[in-house]
């Protein structure tokens, strides 16, 4: 197809559906509810329809009265029996793929039930919606004249009844449009390769000669990626091996301990990012503005959003409130009701409203990720701005970390234990550790008033590791490549134990 063609195609779907976005925009609330009311209609006659009578429910009220708030504990049952076969459990329709992502307590691993309906009108429909506002503030982009480079997971099956399960990209990937894989590149066949590291290999030799206008995938990986590629074609950035590069489409962690090897490897003041925040169970939120660090929620994708105040978490008093009443600066669990049959369901993140009018939000850690041993409400947005300012000041670089609590042993007191790998330490890890734990007591006032006068804080023990560390932990337990994260922050030592342990 001809790219002015192309870009024609693309201006037209780009007209068409920022009149819907726009409506959302006016009507937050309106469309949330209907959409509700909808997700009841077509489910009423399910198995968890009629537990539930949503034949009746007229409103979000009756439905947070009548519907319990759910887990993947909840679930696992009737996600297994639907993996098995059996439909019409808690989505009408059938559901032939399972995202498979990090397990529980009880079980090795999550499967998220992805219906057609999620694809098509979740998943797909917020691909194109990123590219619409990605060309809507680009007017000059020459996108479609090179293709984009995409990191994602492997594929596995589910022999019994041929239920598809694997990573969510490898989901998409497998089911995209014809259109989307000419404008993609590694091929599928190398995309859905298993083997991480011999995938890795074989991605840089399948698109060094390919001329790449944009990334996708998660930053830690495809960071990995690209200095692969500098190794291979023994260049010193990414700009001598596409010229043509504009964009890199990023989401899964958080992106500032990353930004500035980024920045090193691509020095262009034109190149963007655009952060995305979508999971297994489904896509939530777009950068919808250059150099911007809010999300804009997206809020007709079939996804009906409820919110948990984090000081009422997992409490007694625990309350959920609807998009109507959140206020910004706030901090919120998300659960979430949806088109692949979830009904009130804790996804596990948490995020931040930054408006209100419209609704955009900042993600900002996850439910069991944190650190509150001591009272000090630590969470993964403040550790990761705090490492940011650390080693932007000793002119370091992070490869990864991770935090666990130093609990309280007689009289001593108790401290955070830092396990942090360099691609370049610092000349003075001493001072680095000071650098880390001041900006920690600027950014969070719980931390700052345990940590005065060593109340009940000493100060964080920073230990420097050895390069390729995480590597070898994610590769013992499976986790190579694709939406596999190291755990940031933890109330336990289990992780941090794990790592010490490594030769």
């Amino acid at each position: 197809m001809a790219i002015p063609l192309v870009n024609s195609v693309a201006s037209w779907f780009l007209k068409k559906r920022f009149h819907q976005i726009d409506l959302f925009l006016k009507y937050p609330n309106e469309v949330q509810n209907e959409l509700l009311i909808n997700l009841l209609s077509i489910s009423k006659d399910t198995e968890i329809g009629k537990k539930f009578d949503f034949k009746s429910i007229r409103d979000y009220s009756e439905f947070a009265r009548r519907v319990p708030v759910s887990s993947y504990e909840n679930y696992q049952n009737l996600i297994e029996r639907s993996m098995k076969g059996e439909g019409n459990i808690f989505w009408p329709k059938p559901i032939n793929w399972f995202a498979k992502s990090s397990g529980t307590t009880n079980a090795k691993s999550k499967f998220i039930p992805v219906s057609t309906d999620s694809l098509e009108d979740c998943h797909y429909a917020a691909g194109k919606d990123l590219l619409c506002m990605y060309l809507n503030n680009n007017e000059n982009s020459n996108l479609f004249n090179g293709k984009n480079l995409r990191l994602g997971g492997s594929k596995e099956l589910y022999e019994e009844n041929g239920t598809t399960f694997g990573d969510l990209s490898a989901i998409l990937i497998d089911n995209m449009p014809l259109w989307a894989e000419f404008s993609s590149t590694p091929s599928n066949k190398v995309s859905l390769m298993s083997n991480w590291e011999y995938k890795m290999q074989a991605i840089v030799n399948e698109t060094i000669n390919e001329n790449v206008t944009s990334l996708a995938g998660v930053p830690s990986w495809m960071l990995a990626l690209l200095n692969n590629v500098l190794e291979t074609t023994d260049n010193k950035t990414i700009l001598d091996i596409w010229p043509n590069l504009e964009v890199y489409f990023h989401g899964g962690v958080s992106f500032l301990p990353y930004l500035d090897q980024y920045k090193s490897i691509i020095p262009s003041k034109s190149f963007k990012y655009y952060e995305i925040y979508n999971a297994s169970e489904g896509f939530f939120a777009i950068q919808d503005r250059n150099n911007s660090n809010e999300l804009l929620l997206m809020l007709d994708y079939g996804i009906f959003y409820e919110f948990i105040p984090m000081q009422t978490h997992g409490a007694n008093t625990e309350t959920l409130i609807p998009l109507s009443q959140v206020k910004k600066g706030e901090n919120y669990a998300i659960v979430i009701t949806t088109n692949s049959g979830l009904w009130r369901y804790k996804v596990g993140d948490t995020i931040m409203f930054t408006s209100t009018d419209p609704y955009r939000i900042k993600v900002t850690g996850r439910t069991k990720h944190f650190i509150n041993v001591f009272g000090e409400e630590l969470i993964i947005e403040n550790t990761d701005k705090a490492i940011n300012i650390a080693t932007k000041k000793t002119k370091s670089e992070i490869v990864d970390y991770t935090v666990a609590p130093i609990f309280m042993e007689g009289k001593s007191k108790g401290a955070h234990e830092w396990i942090i790998e360099f691609k370049n330490p610092p000349k003075d890890l001493n001072y680095f550790g000071e650098l880390l734990d001041n900006s920690l007591k600027s950014l969070n006032s719980d931390y700052e008033a345990k940590r005065y006068n060593n109340i009940a804080l000493n100060k964080p023990k920073i230990q420097s590791v050895k390069q390729g560390l995480f590597y070898k932990w994610m590769k013992r337990n499976n986790k190579l490549g694709g939406q596999h994260k190291v755990p940031r922050l933890s109330n336990s030592r289990q992780f941090l134990e794990e790592l010490l342990k490594i030769d």
